[in-house]
């Protein structure tokens, strides 16, 4: 009987049927928001999968094109991460607040910031490609080749930005699975038009890795628009008319500063984690290979996680707008416990088969060592971890994207670095070291997050 229902609370997800959660069962509206945003980070990460196996069998300097260019869009994702941030938070509150037109005005005044800075990258993409190649260390022949894909991906930049946005104002919204029918469409069409585009087809000439640049933003143009086509509609709790367009710059000011705080959280994660890739590469390629396979396995099987933290960012923007600041609390809590549960079963998981995991991608016995190595060690880390995540969205879905992006800074930045450089070279404990740093400073971030939480300030704060 119980199968039954939550087989019915499945398909009512998928359908999309319920949009406020500021009221009912917790536990009901957490498992309605999660459920189609793990499905929607589900593609996007076979999406990315997909693309890279079609572009390797270009040639060589077609997979380093991709690294290359996508170091410079990371940029990109930064700001459109920091954007979607401030969009959920500010749409969710309005939507709690029993305003939809107000979360109308915010979600389209979000849509002209990013179109503007979109329109600065593109440019810079389509008359800088060849130079921005050249100083990210491409060779002659790299550049020859490849400098069509990388204008063409920062030339269409605003699909990416729009795609990640508009998506963030459904979310906030309560639309979560619109969002995630719009990413299932634009990357099942990207799939199916990579190997078209880049290997031709009929009237369709082969494009080489510029065929890849070509498929993409074709699948996320597509999206975009249909994004656009329900925003416009009426199946959208957020629904966009003529009135709308207008400059408001006070909610235009109000949105850049939140998204401050999430561009700086994204920016300290990746470069924090670039810091470690160095630090590992000095005790050769076998560890930084284990390191690297370790660290995507990680980021796959945690996608859950992240599909429960955004559903607890939604809930406290909305419970918040509606002035139930308790519920909100409650809710961040529950995620964070059925969080922890689902980490710590996948720390389990690894610990056991970690070997195996690992030789999936790689079958040199020092990469499976020290990749083995890192799983194990690293998710001990996650466990506490899993509240750390669920409590940092959720100071982003109350607007609060400053405290996260200190907490981030001094755990990742001003800890886990050091500490990685301590324990693995002064203390000479090797990749053994760093590993152990992570799994530190992770649970850190959770203790300090939780502290702060408990404070409640979050609660307070206006957007």
């Amino acid at each position: 009987m119980r199968i039954h229902k939550y087989f019915n609370y499945f398909i009512q997800a998928l359908k999309g049927e319920q949009k406020s959660f500021v009221s009912g069962n917790i536990n009901k509206a957490i498992f309605m928001l999660s459920v189609p945003m793990i499905l929607e980070m589900v593609m996007e990460s076979l999406f990315a999968v997909v693309d890279i196996y079609f572009v390797g069998k270009v040639s060589v300097n077609a997979v380093a094109t991709v690294a290359l260019t996508e170091s410079v869009i990371m940029i990109i994702y930064a700001l459109a991460i920091g954007l979607s941030m401030a969009a959920t938070a500010v749409v969710s509150r309005r939507i709690g607040e029993n305003n939809p037109d107000k979360a109308a005005e915010a979600g389209l005044q979000a849509i002209f910031i990013t179109v503007v800075i979109s329109t600065v990258f593109s440019l810079i993409g389509i008359f800088f490609a060849k130079e921005i190649l050249y100083l990210m260390g491409g060779e002659p022949d790299l550049i020859a080749e490849g400098f069509g894909y990388t204008k063409i991906m920062l030339g269409g930049n605003i699909t990416v930005m729009l795609l990640f946005l508009i998506n963030a104002i459904f979310r906030g919204a309560g639309d979560a699975s619109i969002a995630m029918r719009v990413l299932w469409i634009a990357n099942g069409l990207n799939i199916i038009l990579d190997p078209i585009f880049i290997f031709g087809l009929g009237p369709i000439p082969a494009f080489g890795v510029e065929g890849a640049a070509i498929a993409t933003n074709i699948g996320r143009g597509v999206g975009v628009l249909i994004q656009l086509w329900v925003l416009t509609g009426n199946s959208s709790a957020i629904q966009i008319s003529w009135q709308h367009f207008k400059l408001k710059w006070q909610t235009i000011r109000n949105l850049i500063n939140i998204s401050l705080g999430g561009i700086g959280q994204y920016m300290i994660g990746t470069l924090s984690w670039l810091f470690l890739v160095r630090i590992s590469a000095v005790f050769g390629s076998e560890v930084l290979a284990g390191y690297a396979i370790a660290f995507r396995i990680i980021m796959f099987t945690i996608l859950p996680s992240w599909g429960l933290s955004n559903a607890a960012a939604t809930l406290v923007g909305q419970n918040l707008g509606a002035k139930f600041p308790d519920r909100a609390e409650t809710s961040v809590w529950r995620c964070a416990f059925f969080n922890m549960v689902f980490l710590a079963i996948i720390s389990l998981i690894f610990g056991i088969w970690a070997e195996w995991f690992v030789r999936l991608f790689a079958s040199e016995p020092e990469v499976v060592k020290y990749g083995a190595l890192a799983l194990r060690v690293i998710c001990c880390g996650y466990i506490f971890f899993a509240y750390g995540m669920v409590i940092g969205q959720s100071f982003n879905g109350a607007g609060d994207t400053r405290t996260p992006t200190i907490i981030n800074f001094f755990c990742f930045w001003m800890f886990e670095v050091p500490l990685a450089w301590t324990l693995s070279r002064t203390l000479d404990l090797g990749p053994l070291g760093i590993f152990l740093a992570i799994a530190i400073a992770s649970s850190l971030f959770a203790i300090v997050s939780i502290h702060i939480f408990r404070k409640g300030n979050w609660k307070t704060v206006e957007v």
